[in-house]
């Protein structure tokens, strides 16, 4: 079994059109009292159907808490919970039962375990990602109230923000349906989508997640480095193809004298090139980083492939599928980045006792 976390943990179970999707988290501390509207109010802004530029799949993503709290507070015990599946259309897969959709989890699937559920993709759905959003939720409620963890869709196609994030107001980013609060930006990227969803395709594009008042300390000196964790998190979005913080890739054309964070007398730096992190541990600055996205693979178009025997096919997508992952996909960066810093606050606290 594996988990996301070290030593908060999450598991989960469910596929995209069985009964319910659900997860047990472990080692949630005792005694927080919860606030079960910001948990709903999160997995709302990951819900299918909320605008044209997403998949038009009706879901109230209504979480039901099992266990490990009780009177509105945290027990210490496993908290369990569910989401049930409301809206499958599983008949618009029976076309694909035996094909391989190309680029998509099928094969890979099939040569692992011998069998899949290739209704909506089963465990490789996206899906999934509800459980993380719930888990995340949670978990941002253990951590210092002024901590603030925002993403933004910094991309899509050729389309960029351009506005260093330090301009940009994080409150408008939920007014509009792409999720940039770039409102011009934003403008364009909309029009792109609903351009490509026309066609039947998909696009891809970035995602930028800023964390502000993170405390100095957070993060292991080796393999539990912040910035390490922080990927592994992200790397395990769907259609998750890229990681970066700091300067990133750009960081590698410059020379070190350029690159360097010098020191204020405050121990702040007078630029932040490291992205807030350095030698795996948060430093004081702003945490900063990028995750590019794919182009969702199923389109809505003909395409050549294979069947389970090896006979060329053609498949085409069916039913309600999103033109662009990015919109959705920001809370759900925004909430695995909050699991991974309760994770690393609680080995903190731990280191200390």
């Amino acid at each position: 079994m594996f988990n996301l976390g070290n030593f908060l943990t999450l598991s989960t179970f469910g596929e995209s059109h069985g009964i319910a999707y659900g997860g047990i988290i472990n080692n949630f501390p005792a005694g927080l009292e919860v606030d079960l509207d910001a948990v709903q109010h999160q997995l709302d802004r990951r819900k299918p159907g909320q605008s044209a530029i997403v998949t038009q799949r009706k879901e109230s993503d209504t979480v039901k808490f099992l266990s490990g709290i009780f009177e509105g507070k945290t027990t210490g015990t496993p908290i369990g919970f569910t989401i049930e599946n409301e809206n499958q259309k599983s008949k618009d897969y029976d076309h694909i039962s035996q094909a391989y959709r190309p680029s998509h989890a099928d094969f890979t699937y099939d040569q692992k375990f011998g069998i899949r559920d290739y209704r909506g993709g089963g465990k490789s759905s996206a899906r999934e990602t509800v459980n993380w959003v719930v888990a995340g939720s949670l978990a941002k409620q253990l951590l210092p109230e002024n901590v603030e963890i925002n993403a933004y869709v910094s991309s899509v196609g050729e389309i960029f923000c351009e506005k260093p994030y330090q301009d940009l107001d994080f409150s408008k980013t939920d007014s509009n349906d792409v999720r940039c609060p770039d409102a011009e930006t934003a403008e364009k990227m909309i029009a792109r989508i609903k351009e490509i969803k026309k066609e039947g395709n998909t696009i891809g594009g970035t995602i930028t997640c800023v964390i502000k008042n993170l405390p100095v300390g957070i993060g292991e000196p080796v393999f539990g480095k912040l910035q390490a964790e922080l990927a592994k998190a992200m790397m395990n979005i769907n259609a998750a193809k890229g990681f970066e913080y700091g300067s990133g890739f750009c960081g590698a054309k410059m020379t070190g004298k350029d690159h360097n964070d010098l020191f204020n007398q405050d121990f702040s730096t007078k630029t932040n090139l490291s992205g807030g992190i350095q030698g795996g541990i948060s430093n004081g600055m702003d945490v900063y980083f990028r995750v590019a996205f794919k182009p969702i693979a199923t389109i809505l178009r003909p395409q050549e492939s294979v069947d389970k025997d090896g006979n060329s096919v053609t498949v085409e997508g069916k039913g309600r599928h999103d033109p662009c992952v990015l919109p959705r996909a920001v809370p759900i960066v925004e909430n695995l980045a909050a699991f991974v810093l309760a994770d690393l606050f609680l080995i903190n606290r731990l280191r200390r006792i």
